[in-house]
């Protein structure tokens, strides 16, 4: 078992060449090549797996095939930090045995597993080395399939290899000032049970304030159901404290006026103004 710790940005598919632009422009990222992955997510017809916040998959790159299992984990100033299995196969089937030492053995009944959607995409990485630090920058192009229905996948993740972890918001800033980006805190797995009609976000009243890790996953949840945001009667004082702090708080008033006006979260996403917020309050 390991430990992934990363920052997932969703980026528009026209922007993703701005994207290789300042990845290519910058002396302390070298390119690592670039490959095409096929991932199966497997669970049970009632969705027993997802209801442990978990996501299992096999991974085809070329002619290797990976098994995974990850937890959904938690959210660490806008990073997920989540436990993480990992085997590799001889085939595309999966591995049932593997999953005998993990937390699911006891949990779900392993027989039931079955293909609940793909997610298919084109990876160019490359690696970050500074201040002690390295990073591996994925740009991710694709789509999430689940039967006749689709959805396109543009992301960029950066995941850390090795040293500090401010690392990660630092360079998710650097971009986001250069290309409109989307701190997405619903994972792959996640996109692609909604797809499939296996998960039915709910927001759940916030007791007290609302924290800024609770507003960043609204605004996601809000992402993936294409639809608004609002705060309704939601207590802000710990948010505007927040933005406050850190020089934001017209940029959060701003964003908040405009979804009051009805306008939806991908929409807000084209524009640079709402991910570098999302980042600023992220760090606190």
């Amino acid at each position: 078992m390991a430990e992934e710790l990363e920052i997932k940005l969703t980026v528009a598919e026209a922007d993703q060449q701005k994207v290789r632009d300042w990845l290519s422009s910058d002396t302390s990222a070298d390119y690592a090549g670039e490959k095409s992955l096929i991932n199966r997510y497997f669970d049970t017809p009632s969705a027993d797996l997802n209801r442990q916040k978990a996501a299992l998959r096999v991974r085809q790159a070329g002619d290797k095939y990976i098994q995974t299992l990850k937890t959904r984990g938690e959210f660490v100033n806008g990073a997920h930090r989540r436990q993480e299995w990992e085997w590799p196969l001889p085939g595309p089937d999966l591995s049932l045995g593997l999953l005998a030492d993990t937390p699911l053995a006891d949990r779900v009944n392993l027989a039931e597993l079955e293909v609940v959607f793909e997610t298919n995409f084109r990876r160019q990485i490359w690696m970050i080395r500074r201040d002690g630090a390295e990073v591996e920058v994925a740009l991710d192009s694709g789509a999430i399939a689940s039967g006749d229905r689709t959805e396109p996948l543009n992301e960029v993740e950066f995941e850390l290899k090795s040293g500090d972890p401010a690392i990660l918001m630092s360079l998710a800033q650097e971009l986001a000032r250069r290309v409109p980006v989307f701190l997405n805190l619903v994972s792959k797995a996640e996109q692609g049970y909604y797809l499939a009609g296996l998960y039915q976000p709910r927001v759940e009243p916030e007791a007290g304030a609302l924290p800024v890790t609770g507003f960043l996953y609204q605004l996601s949840l809000a992402w993936l159901q294409h639809r608004g945001w609002t705060a309704g009667g939601s207590d802000l004082s710990e948010l505007e404290q927040v933005a406050s702090r850190v020089g934001a708080e017209a940029a959060l008033r701003g964003i908040l006026d405009t979804l009051e006006q009805g306008a939806s979260i991908r929409d807000l996403a084209r524009d640079q103004e709402l991910g570098e917020l999302q980042l600023q309050l992220a760090v606190t």
